[in-house]
């Protein structure tokens, strides 16, 4: 015990804790990672298929990218969703969606249903998105949240393995009927996780939210926490102010006319001065940013049409079983990216990885322009090339490496204020799924006019861009707080170069000065 009765929780029942209270969040994203790989189940056995439910070519590009298109309708749902009904049962209803998808996938019984289906998967996990990135940031700590938020990759990357592996060895309809369990077993286990503090705060209940975050710091004693919990209730007594009276820096900002404003009224203000405000929009356009690059630089637009692609690259082995290791890699990639955070931060980890996944883009190109025939096309099985090599599947490999080192959703966790995070995550989800469905829906076009090796090039041109382009403005925001990381984006500072390449110029700088530098003579 110390001087002040506090007592000394251990760091392993800390991280125990918020792991437990992680742990529906991660089954709900086990299930979110099988919804978005299904089409990579389905499309190889659906494209022209001589018996039974069957796509063309045009109709298999629209249902690749269907889901996608889908998802944003979901999270313009999630965040409203989020804020009136609270995380916890956020996490409960999002769910729902994902149920009746998969009865209807399992039953399909012409194409109109599968679409249908597939839409319903994409809605779900529109509305998935904001609950679940929104609760681990709210519940960990500034020390664990960058394991915390990392490892949620793991799970939805087991799920997509689980999604890729069910679909060697079972039919997807049957696929479809297995996925049911995951968000039935997702409901049963959030009754036994807690609602978030700051979200408890906010509707008036002290003592739930002192007592939420006893649980969430090793089933802590109230003493334990109270200093935390006092810069909670500061924080939240801040932005439940009216935003109006609060903006305008009027000193009675509890109790104005404002409040008696209509919904529309209310909400025309909460875009004005919450959402379109300088600490919103700044890390709003950053995440925006980097989701384009990072969806555009050589991976995602082919992961639906996946099994295609590898048999037109010419793969030495089966195509489905190569599918099946991506998803393992991803799982093993995520699992290090936790570690690597931990190490070097996640702005580095952002452009190296961004970086090197160009780079593999640009070899499979290289690769592409010099061995494939230029007819070669992934949505046309009559053009694939009879001779294999194993040197597309060691460039593609590297490529998933890579890819599923970014943690774009991971930096969507944490860099909106609470006052914003609902209708901001709700918002940048809802885009990025924009940003999935076009690049999905555009690798058809890109390859019928660029083809294999000119669609490969574009995407490494794309993510050299970016790594670029986020090099000069893309903070560290590893081990700060989400006070500390709100008061970076209402700052002036813009330009963030200040490792890499700047800090050795700066050190070979330093050192020519002082080789330079003439010497005192007493």
């Amino acid at each position: 015990m110390t001087t002040d009765s506090k007592k000394i929780i251990s760091r392993s029942r800390v991280a125990l804790s918020q792991f437990l209270a992680c742990l529906a969040l991660n089954v709900l994203l086990i299930g979110l990672g099988m919804s978005i790989s299904f089409v990579t189940m389905v499309l190889p056995d659906v494209l022209d298929a001589k018996e039974g439910l069957s796509l063309n070519k045009k109709q298999a590009s629209w249902f690749g990218s269907m889901a996608f298109l889908c998802q944003p309708l979901g999270s313009i749902f999630s965040g409203p969703l989020l804020d009136y009904f609270g995380r916890k049962k956020a996490l409960f209803l999002v769910n729902i969606p994902h149920l009746i998808a998969w009865l209807l996938l399992y039953f399909a019984w012409d194409v109109p249903s599968l679409f249908l289906g597939n839409a319903l998967l994409g809605i779900g996990t529109g509305i998935m998105e904001a609950p679940s990135v929104t609760y681990v940031g709210e519940i960990s700590d500034p020390t664990l949240r960058g394991t915390l938020t990392t490892l949620t990759n793991s799970f939805t990357s087991t799920g997509m393995f689980i999604a890729y592996l069910l679909g060697t060895v079972v039919s997807w309809r049957q696929a479809a009927l297995l996925s049911l369990t995951v968000p039935l077993a997702t409901m049963v286990l959030v009754l036994f996780v807690p609602e978030t503090p700051i979200w408890l705060l906010s509707k008036g209940r002290q003592k739930e939210a002192l007592q939420s975050l006893c649980r969430l710091r090793g089933w802590a004693k109230p003493a334990d926490v109270q200093e935390e919990f006092d810069e909670l209730v500061q924080y939240n007594d801040n932005i439940t102010k009216c935003v109006v009276c609060n903006a305008e820096g009027k000193p009675d900002a509890q109790q104005c006319e404002h409040a008696s404003y209509n919904i529309f009224k209310k909400l025309a203000m909460k875009f004005k001065y919450v959402l379109f405000v300088k600490e919103t929009m700044r890390p709003f356009k950053l995440v925006m940013a980097y989701f384009f690059f990072h969806t555009m630089s050589g991976l995602l637009p082919v992961r639906p049409n996946m099994v295609n692609v590898c048999k037109a690259l010419g793969m030495k082995f089966d195509s489905k079983v190569i599918v099946v290791v991506v998803g393992l890699v991803f799982i093993i990639m995520n699992l290090l990216s936790a570690v690597i955070v931990k190490t070097i931060g996640k702005r580095k980890l952002i452009l190296s990885s961004l970086f090197a996944t160009a780079c593999c883009s640009l070899a499979l190109s290289i690769y592409a322009g010099s061995k494939l025939p230029i007819e070669v096309f992934s949505y046309e099985a009559s053009t694939f090339p009879e001779q294999t090599e194993i040197l597309p599947v060691f460039l593609f490999m590297m490529l998933v490496m890579f890819t599923s080192l970014g943690i774009p959703w991971i930096l969507l966790s944490e860099m909106f204020p609470f006052r914003s995070r609902g209708m901001a995550t709700g918002l940048a989800a809802a885009l990025s799924y924009v940003i999935f469905f076009l690049a999905s829906k555009t690798n058809y076009n890109l390859e019928a006019n660029f083809h294999m090796h000119g669609t490969f090039t574009i995407y490494a041109i794309i993510g050299f861009i970016g790594a670029i382009f986020l090099y000069f403005f893309l903070p560290e925001t590893e081990r700060k707080t989400l006070v500390e990381i709100e008061a970076f984006y209402k700052g002036n500072q813009k330009i963030f170069a200040d490792d890499f390449f700047i800090n050795a110029f700066r050190k070979n700088k330093a050192e020519d000065k002082c080789v330079n530098r003439p010497m005192l003579v007493n």
